[in-house]
């Protein structure tokens, strides 16, 4: 061990806190803290284990530091993020990367390695003096399995470690145990809040940097508090995952992972799926009467030729706006108790309990929210905007177990569950049906995946809404070409006994009236008919782009599940192929594509060109729009 870490190590830590570090016995980890314990000169540093006494520690820590302040439901605490530190800072997120990978970076938002690290090392210059910070050890997925990954993370900031304790499983005994060939293989996080000013936000955001390493697998996010920019574990660490994951031939996705249990025998399937934000995510994966294991991030690898997957998190660190007792009511249930549960950037009303826009409940017309103490409806920024009730980004950290629909037993095994089928969602008012089959694995990545579309504005008559590229619903997120990335989910499942069958989904489908086709909680519907697809239980209809439910079939789990009539005319219209919406559909991906990757694999224009002739061929024969059954696949 480096003597020169070992003194100041020794001055900034306790006896207990040493003895604990000392224990960990990898020089990496000695390294890696006692470089910044140095650097960034703090006060103290606190070695956690894997205790519940810790964990209580963090969370009082958090309180007494002003970070997080109680509500009045006992276990329920609330966080500001300064005004304009409230969401993801795209433009100083950047890849550190060496000279000759800059090329290959170029559409990544990269910055030359040696500038970047210098710049970022020059920001964290004594950036802790004064503070007590913790040491952290976690680990992404299960501990002591095939899919984990271990971290450690040094941070000034204890909310920002209570929050990693409810999302992140504890690692502290997987790091002691860990072999000599396994001491080099970890995750590296270091951040600092940075300055903070009189509400304890950070105060130097022009300084506000998240740098990643890939080739090293480290963070530095520095002068920043919002979870996205400062819980490493999270976006930061799903970066490194993915590169990690195209360089070892596993995957790591922005998923869910869930169970389909079957309405009538004893039956569970499960799926994971993409979709871009305020696309249906979450609410997939927490219909009632399934079961969660994960929301967000899904590690999937090979094991025994069976295509499998575990949840990365244990927790949820989720957008809060529109979570209401009727739209969402798991999570809602949970966030009215009394249990351990973070706010941030909401109201605080006068009753000291916390509200969101389109909470469902009663609203005070005066609280502190995420702008500031004093808020009043028709408040103004210092730019003359208004300030809604609470922030539109603002959210909830929660943990799964917490929810009645959690499913432990899949949630803690260790080479993870065998995946049925994968879902890809966008948001599209006019072109893709509510539900369809993929007929391969590979059509199903070039056809749903990599097609996916957000729309930005809401659609209104004789208008089309401006639609937002989401490839795999991970475009911010995949640390090496995008081309690249594409082929490796292609070649994935080439030796598997079975590949997932993927279909897509669409809940946002409008009628001419200009009004969603479905009530919210039809998605269970189009979920069972996947599940029924995977194991046999119905025939399906062919499109150009894939396969679509029988009319009886679908109308049968209507009455089923939710007891709504379907009717055929509501049918008919919402499964028509509309063959122009699609090759325009086409066309946008394989434009996309080609700007966000000038190297892109050949192989992906050639097979879209080739559906798109399939489409123009429907078109030519059919029609522009195909009614359910008049389609036959050639």
């Amino acid at each position: 061990m480096n003597s020169t870490y070992e003194k100041i190590l020794k001055e900034k830590m306790s006896e207990q806190s040493y003895q604990r570090f000392a224990a960990v016995d990898n020089e990496k980890v000695f390294d890696f803290i006692g470089f910044f314990a140095e650097h960034c000169n703090p006060k103290s540093i606190y070695v956690c284990n894997d205790s519940q006494e810790d964990e209580q520690y963090i969370r009082e820590m958090a309180v007494e530091k002003g970070e997080e302040e109680e509500l009045s439901k006992n276990g329920q605490t609330v966080h500001w993020d300064g005004y304009e530190d409230q969401a993801r800072d795209k433009a100083n997120t950047k890849y550190l990367a060496y000279k000759e990978n800059l090329e290959r970076m170029a559409t990544l938002n990269s910055i030359e390695y040696e500038e970047g690290y210098n710049e970022i090392i020059g920001i964290s210059k004594n950036i802790m003096d004064g503070k007590d910070v913790v040491v952290k050890f976690f680990c992404e997925g299960p501990a002591f399995s095939t899919f984990t990954i271990p971290c450690v993370q040094l941070t000034d900031s204890w909310y920002v470690a209570h929050s990693e304790s409810i999302l992140y499983r504890p690692a502290y005994e997987h790091f002691k145990h860990m072999k000599d060939d396994e001491k080099d293989d970890f995750f590296r996080f270091i951040h600092s809040a940075g300055a903070l000013d009189d509400r304890n936000c950070s105060a130097d955001l022009e300084k506000r940097r998240i740098y990643m390493d890939t080739q090293n697998n480290i963070v530095y996010s520095m002068n920043n508090q919002y979870g996205g920019n400062s819980i490493g574990l999270k976006k930061h660490a799903m970066r490194l995952a993915i590169n990690k994951a195209g360089q070892e031939g596993w995957l790591c996705e922005h998923m869910f992972l869930m169970a389909c249990v079957h309405h009538k025998i004893d039956r569970k399937t499960f799926f994971a799926g993409a979709y871009p934000s305020a696309c249906g995510k979450t609410s997939t994966a927490m219909i009632p009467g399934e079961l969660v294991i994960g929301d967000d991030i899904t590690y999937f690898r090979n094991i025994d030729n069976e295509f499998r997957g575990v949840n990365v998190e244990q927790g949820i660190f989720g957008i809060i706006k529109d979570v209401n007792a009727e739209d969402d009511p798991l999570i809602f249930e949970n966030l009215m108790k009394k249990q351990e549960l973070i706010f941030s950037n909401i109201l605080r009303g006068p009753d000291n309990n916390p509200y969101w826009q389109n909470c469902g409940m009663d609203e005070p017309d005066t609280g502190d929210n995420h702008a500031g103490p004093g808020w009043h409806p028709g408040k103004k920024d210092e730019k003359g905007n208004e300030i809604p009730i609470a922030h539109s980004n603002a959210r909830y950290t929660m943990r799964l177990d917490y929810l009645a629909n959690f499913d432990k037993a899949s949630f803690d095994a260790k080479e993870g569950v065998t995946i049925g089928g994968i879902l890809y969602g966008g948001r599209d008012s006019d072109t893709t049906v509510p539900v369809e089959e993929s007929a391969s694995w590979e059509e199903g990545i070039l056809l749903k995946a990599c097609t996916l579309e957000s729309e930005t504005t809401s659609a209104t008559l004789g208008k089309e809404g401006v639609r937002k590229p989401s490839p795999m619903a991970n475009l911010d997120f995949v640390a090496y070409p995008l081309g690249e990335y594409t082929m490796n989910n292609i070649k994935f499942v080439e030796d598997m006994k079975r590949a997932p069958t993927i279909f897509s989904t669409n809940y946002f489908l409008l009628t001419p009236e200009n009004e969603f086709c479905n009530p919210k909680i039809a998605k269970k519907v189009w979920l069972h008919w996947a599940e029924g697809r995977i194991h046999g239980d119905y025939e399906a209809l062919d499109t150009p782009t894939g396969k679509i439910p029988k009319y009886e079939d679908i109308r049968k789990l209507f009455l089923e599940l939710l007891d709504i009539d379907y009717t055929e005319e509501q049918y008919i219209y919402q499964f028509t192929f509309r063959g122009e919406r699609w090759l325009g559909k086409l066309q946008r991906t394989k434009d996309f594509f080609n700007k966000m990757d000038p190297d892109c694999p050949e192989f992906l224009f050639r097979k879209w060109d080739e559906y798109m002739a399939k489409v123009q061929h429907a078109v030519d024969t059919y029609g522009r729009e195909i009614k359910p059954g008049d389609y036959v696949n050639p």
